[in-house]
């Protein structure tokens, strides 16, 4: 594992260990008024925050769907933004990983690990349909688009053909989860 994938592993789980040592020392700061209140004040650097880590993500090959149901949590009434800022944190990782992916040693950790995959992958993307298998890929919500892209940058893949399959499958499921987890919540807060 690289230097910069293990650094920002243990920053998210030092955000994490912060938060739960938080809530068990004052679990007081944690009510929803307090932390709608928050939001609201830090809105902003929030959005900002969240813009970071949606870009971010892509770098340690966390699935991006809890990113995108937590931004939905967080933004209720601004869901086209929520959309947009996924898309784009979607889009910027999967890029550096088509291009960068053996800088960030990403290559050895796909082609030490899971070999047949990768072959696999290998064979579906050179086929006439490599395109919509990568827009199938991107849509399907259980298997990790990183891989694709990754895999897509091995073959040397026209690159705009590619982040525009990643970009479709990609709104099409992320839009599923903004607007369909939002109704989910209105609909259990009822």
């Amino acid at each position: 594992m690289n230097n910069f994938r293990k650094l920002a592993i243990g920053f998210w789980i030092c955000i994490i260990l912060t938060g739960v040592m938080t809530y068990i020392a004052r679990p007081a700061i944690f009510t929803p008024q307090n932390i709608a209140g928050l939001l609201v004040e830090f809105q902003n650097e929030t959005l900002a925050v969240y813009l970071l880590l949606s870009i971010l993500r892509g770098f340690t090959l966390l699935p991006s769907t809890p990113l995108v149901l937590a931004g939905t949590l967080m933004f209720p009434t601004q869901l086209w933004l929520v959309l947009a800022v996924s898309i784009f944190g979607i889009l910027v990782s999967s890029s550096v990983i088509f291009w960068f992916s053996d800088l960030l040693g990403i290559s050895k950790f796909f082609e030490t690990r899971k070999p047949e995959r990768v072959a696999k992958i290998r064979t579906r993307l050179e086929r006439p349909t490599g395109l919509a298998f990568v827009f199938l890929w991107a849509f399907f919500p259980f298997v990790p688009t990183d891989a694709v892209c990754y895999v897509a940058g091995t073959t040397k893949m026209n690159f705009p053909k590619f982040i525009a399959a990643i970009f479709a499958g990609e709104m099409i499921l992320c839009s599923l989860y903004v607007f369909a987890g939002s109704y989910v919540m209105t609909f259990w807060s009822a």
